[in-house]
């Protein structure tokens, strides 16, 4: 099976290129997807983020309290390290497991941390979907009402477009209508049918 990282900066449109995939058959494991269910109530990794926070970034039901969570880790980098120690290797364990069920010419890995965390060659291809930093930030602010502050704290933190883009086999560019996005989507598909037919094909046979 033909293994493709897709990855981009937030605000650069990655949901609505797995919502396409999706719609498409093809298999997409969510790091995202995997770490809310990971810290939903009664997640597995709530009590070990309570316990390594304290209850102050729960709220009064005794959930995590998204918003305070993420105001503390961007706001300081030891938070920030020690939470992904805790969550990056359940992440991927939980990847690893839902891989196993996949039957398909190729899986899609949405992973935004992809640079951060060192996985690029564990990889045959990279997708990484391309806006521009203006354009991601005002998405951003639009959906998350997120200050200009606080977008730029996230930024900081992540690759920037340039080192992304470095380690690109495909682009998806994100700057024109959902339309564009959608037709470049279908045709990175065909591209890795055939890429992942071409793997089949270089496997030798005993």
């Amino acid at each position: 099976m033909l293994r493709v990282a897709l990855t981009g900066g937030i605000g650069s449109g990655k949901t609505t290129v797995t919502d396409h995939l999706k719609s498409l058959n093809v298999p997409v494991l969510d790091a995202d997807e995997i770490s809310r269910a990971l810290t939903r109530p009664g997640g597995p990794a709530v009590a070990p983020i309570i316990k390594l926070f304290g209850t102050s970034i729960t709220t009064d039901r005794g959930e995590l309290d998204r918003a305070t969570l993420r105001s503390r880790v961007f706001q300081n980098p030891q938070a920030r390290a020690d939470l992904e120690k805790l969550l990056h290797p359940m992440i991927r364990a939980e990847m690893a497991d839902q891989e196993k069920a996949v039957d398909y010419p190729y899986c899609v890995f949405s992973i935004p941390l992809l640079l951060e965390t060192n996985r690029v060659r564990e990889f045959d291809a990279v997708v990484v979907v391309d806006a521009p930093d203006s354009m991601r930030r005002e998405w951003i602010q639009s959906r998350s009402g997120l200050d200009p502050d606080q977008i730029d704290a996230i930024f900081q933190v992540q690759a920037s477009r340039e080192e992304r883009l470095a380690v690109a086999t495909h682009v998806l560019h994100n700057e024109n209508s959902i339309q564009d996005l959608l037709m470049g989507i279908d045709d990175l598909h065909v591209c890795l049918l055939a890429m992942a037919e071409s793997k089949t094909r270089d496997v030798p046979t005993r």
